[in-house]
């Protein structure tokens, strides 16, 4: 039972993630041309979404994925590719926050270019994820990585430079 309330809330809290990585750039385009009362509004907004509803919803998403791959003890060559999905949504992430913090100083502007390329990125990126989720397709490491993804691999490799572990 505790399995699908965290898959039930896995999922739910990644919807928020991604339509909020979605929404974000659309909410920046819109500071061109901005001044005063209504950049301050436009600025609160944007930081109200992505500290009080996108990044919650990503700690959360990401919290019960780490629980779920425990209970469930998925290692599979799909899971690998969908945690690098994940990975390039968190750096999705990372630089749209950064984007709020450099986007509402004078004189800057937000270009339809990059909304275009960040909306296309992060659509792109959740689709493969749901792909690979829902698909579970068996997939084949090229032989330079195939190692890299075998179970306790890691410790082996890391090993040798983490004291406590020798």
């Amino acid at each position: 039972m505790i399995v699908t309330w965290l898959k039930f809330i896995h999922v739910g809290t990644i919807a928020f993630w991604a339509a909020g990585l979605i929404a974000l750039p659309f909410l920046y385009l819109q500071r061109r041309g901005l001044e005063d009362e209504a950049l301050h509004r436009l600025h609160a907004f944007a930081r109200f979404l992505y500290v009080s509803i996108v990044s919650p919803a990503a700690f959360i998403a990401i919290g019960t994925g780490t629980a779920l791959i425990f209970l469930m003890g998925t290692y599979e060559n799909w899971f690998s590719a969908k945690l690098l999905g994940v990975a390039v949504l968190t750096g999705i992430h990372i630089f749209s926050g950064l984007m709020i913090l450099k986007l509402f100083e004078p004189g800057r502007a937000y270009p339809l270019w990059r909304l275009i390329g960040v909306v296309t990125l992060t659509v792109a990126v959740v689709t493969i994820i749901l792909a690979l989720v829902l698909g579970k397709p068996r997939l084949e490491w090229p032989a330079l990585f195939a190692n890299l993804f075998v179970p306790g691999r890691l410790g082996e490799i890391a090993g040798p430079f983490i004291p406590w572990m020798k």
